[in-house]
């Protein structure tokens, strides 16, 4: 039965994405104990270290337009393999850096690498399956890459506690290499030819202007569907916000407040990502079979009274109960979001239009380390929480009654 798989080319391409994104997720979640040490290494105060999480996030934005014109212009293949080069570049400079100024700027050559990859990896792994297993095959990669983030905190506290910051870095620039060796087997996904001569054709119409360029595509969208597009963005921007405060103050609040070790802040992470690999399979259901809003919505709604209750917590066994409540708001966004708005979004233009959705949710991902590392500095490590769980509420809020329900339950 393996043997068979490997001959069939969708099964081939499937087992090839996953392997990366289960490297992906184990690599980069290795930092986060890391950053729980970085102040007392470097010498540097609690919310620069949270920075870490900002410039990354700052790469990933920078990459996003990037990746959508290499996607659909050259394929998903260039985009897989430029993006775990710079990965890989990145981590061996981290591994290497004397002086904090260097950890950010190779966060930020990650950040941009993982940017490029992850855009890759969705497009290769939508063309490679029919529209009504999107839910599956995104919620199997968020999976995923949950399950090497349930694995990477765990096995970073322990090199950072045994060895050192270096070590873990150097680990991660090797899990790079072997994603590389992998993106450049992986399946490449192309524009079909006529839609992208059209979209070749229009580009050269219009003004360079960006917005504009950006309107023309957002106009090829349903326009019973626009307004869904708009709160799948807000959406993802929330959820961006969610998952950077969750890597980046979560470990100096755990640390700072309730005294917890690189260990057992690696224990935090890694069982919030048990928790949502054991979520493959039931979300994936949901997404295909029940609707999308199943998902989206409590996946954004989860998180804010997570944030509401973290500041008033300070022992490690309410702060797993309320990891636990953020680690299923995670498994129930594997996904849904990204497959929500591919049914959205037309083929001609499915790689700019998610990296644009991408790009301005990424200003969610950068704001949340950026600001909530100020408010660390001026007010405390709870602060950042209360902030953002408004923010949180209002995207579940427009998912429920604004956006409407894309999954198409007869098409077979």
């Amino acid at each position: 039965m393996l043997i068979s798989s490997f001959r069939n080319p969708v099964s081939r391409g499937i087992i090839n994405l996953y392997s990366g994104t289960f490297l992906s997720g184990m690599g980069w979640s290795m930092v986060f104990p890391g950053i729980a040490i970085m102040p007392g290494f470097f010498g540097v105060s609690i919310g620069a270290a949270a920075q870490v999480v900002t410039l990354y996030g700052i790469g990933r934005f920078t990459a996003m337009p990037i990746a959508g014109q290499v996607i659909d212009r050259a394929g998903s293949r260039a985009s897989l393999i430029a993006g775990t080069i710079f990965i890989t570049a990145g981590a061996v400079i981290a591994s290497l850096a004397p002086w904090f100024i260097l950890i950010l700027g190779a966060s930020f050559i990650i950040g941009a690498g993982d940017g490029l990859w992850a855009m890759g990896r969705e497009v290769s792994g939508v063309d490679l399956v029919k529209q009504n297993q999107r839910g599956r095959i995104l919620s199997g990669f968020h999976g995923m890459h949950s399950g090497g983030f349930a694995v990477g905190p765990l096995l970073g506290g322990v090199l950072i506690e045994f060895t050192n910051l270096r070590v873990m870095f150097m680990a991660y620039a090797l899990m790079a290499f072997l994603a590389m060796i992998l993106a450049s087997f992986s399946h490449n996904a192309v524009a079909a030819k006529d839609s992208k001569e059209t979209t070749n054709a229009h580009d050269k119409a219009i003004d360079k202007n960006r917005l504009r360029r950006f309107l023309d595509l957002y106009f090829q969208i349903d326009p019973a569907l626009r307004n869904t597009y708009l709160v799948f963005v807000f959406a993802t921007a929330a959820a961006f916000m969610f998952r950077q405060t969750f890597q980046s103050i979560l470990p100096l609040f755990a640390e700072s407040e309730a005294g917890l070790s690189a260990i057992e802040i690696g224990v935090l992470f890694s069982f919030s990502g048990v928790l949502i690999l054991i979520m493959i399979v039931p979300v994936g259901f949901i997404l295909d079979k029940v609707g999308r809003k199943w998902a989206t919505v409590p996946s954004t709604g989860l998180p804010a009274i997570a944030f509401i209750a973290l500041p008033f917590t300070h022992s490690f066994e309410m702060m797993m109960v309320l990891v636990a409540f953020m680690g299923v708001a995670n498994g129930l966004s594997l996904g849904s979001l990204a497959a929500s708005t591919y049914d959205v979004v037309p083929e001609s233009a499915r790689g700019r239009l998610q990296a644009a959705r991408r790009m301005v949710a990424e200003i969610g991902g950068v704001g949340a380390p950026l600001f909530g590392g100020l408010m660390m500095n001026m007010s405390g490590p709870g602060t950042p929480f209360l902030v953002y769980a408004p923010i949180l509420i209002l995207a579940s809020l427009l998912l429920a009654f604004v956006a409407k329900e894309t999954l198409i339950k007869n098409n077979g």
